[in-house]
């Protein structure tokens, strides 16, 4: 679940493992590119943090976070 805190949306996400986490995230990458929409995210073994902002709009949350966002809720 998507929460909005320090103008970013911020989602975590839960996996069996590290290949699983791995293979999200490659999938979210090639989204990302399409939309040249990028996330800053971490990745520990199972874990992925994802947080999303719009830098050239002053750092905050817009229609293009809430569209990346979407689309990574429809891979999980």
């Amino acid at each position: 679940m998507w929460v909005e805190k320090d103008n970013k949306l911020y989602n975590q996400y839960e996996f069996k493992n590290f290949v699983e986490a791995f293979a999200f995230m490659t999938k979210v990458a090639l989204i990302a590119e399409s939309l040249n929409h990028h996330p800053l995210w971490t990745n520990v073994w199972n874990k992925v943090e994802i947080w999303l902002s719009t830098h050239d709009a002053g750092n905050i949350v817009t229609d293009k976070d809430r569209q990346l966002a979407r689309r990574i809720d429809a891979l999980f």
